[in-house]
């Protein structure tokens, strides 16, 4: 039996699907604060991470032997009056993750659930369709000034690799424009968007491009980007040209309209090997 942990979004939708109508059954799970309503009839369980190790033994109670994260999540406020006997061996390492970057935090939170003896599955591994083929998704394709940015965008993500930051980043005509860090990528655009500052490029020069990919190492099971049709239409208000992601390191949520809504905007997205 698998334990779906779901955060935000229509990630945790699409694993549920992906389980449904199989033999494999699955408990819904939520953190306080972040619920929904468990598709399919399944079971819903909620928690907090102030009684994580509580948690972990009903799962285990309940028959679970498999997990997956899916869906966007804030890093919770610990109240440390909550915290019981079961999770109480758990906390040094538990406050060192909250002040570690978002992998060395989920690399902790993996190795809470492995050692009570659950397996962490990916969502791609189970919605095998969130991954799309490389090539040219849109209509139109990224030019030489885009492929030029898209080069760079890759560089910096190195660069920032070891510092455990974000997985994506905006560049424009070979400008640095924004960095994606733990507000997230919608937060990052949104601040190009309403945000316009008198030294960005022209935009007849090349519209610019944002680069979205894993960091290097990162542990995949967990926290793998994700783009949609928000993202799309972060991109296309931040006045960019398109987006580029890494082939088998992206998914790509309700692929269809997020491709109908690039096009509308003339907007390219790049899947990259």
């Amino acid at each position: 039996m698998y334990a779906i942990i779901a955060g935000q979004g229509v990630l945790p939708l699409n694993v549920a699907q992906a389980l449904h109508g199989t033999d494999t059954t699955f408990i819904w799970c939520c953190l306080e604060g972040f619920e929904n309503d468990a598709p399919f009839d399944a079971a819903l369980m909620v928690f907090r991470i102030e009684q994580l190790g509580t948690f972990l033994s009903e799962l285990k109670s309940a028959g679970v032997t498999k997990v997956c994260f899916a869906g966007a999540m804030h890093r919770p406020a610990l109240d440390p009056s909550a915290i019981d006997a079961a999770t109480m061996p758990l906390v040094p390492r538990m406050m060192a993750a909250l002040q570690a970057g978002d992998d060395g935090a989920l690399r902790t939170v993996i190795q809470f659930f492995e050692e009570a003896g659950f397996s962490v599955a990916a969502p791609h591994e189970l919605a095998r369709d969130l991954l799309p083929a490389s090539g040219v998704l849109t209509q139109n394709g990224p030019n030489e000034r885009d492929q030029n940015d898209i080069a760079r965008g890759h560089q910096v993500l190195d660069g920032l690799a070891a510092l455990d930051l974000g997985q994506g980043c905006v560049v424009q005509q070979g400008q640095v424009i924004s960095i994606e860090t733990l507000p997230g990528t919608d937060w990052m655009l949104s601040r190009l968007a309403d945000a316009p500052f008198a030294a960005r490029p022209k935009p007849t020069n090349g519209r610019g491009v944002f680069v979205k990919r894993p960091k290097v190492g990162q542990d995949l099971r967990i926290d793998m980007p994700v783009i949609g049709p928000n993202t799309v239409e972060a991109v296309s208000n931040a006045g960019l040209g398109g987006i580029a992601i890494k082939a088998g390191g992206v998914m790509v949520l309700e692929r269809e309209k997020t491709v109908e809504l690039a096009n509308a905007a003339g907007l390219f997205i790049l899947v990259q090997d």
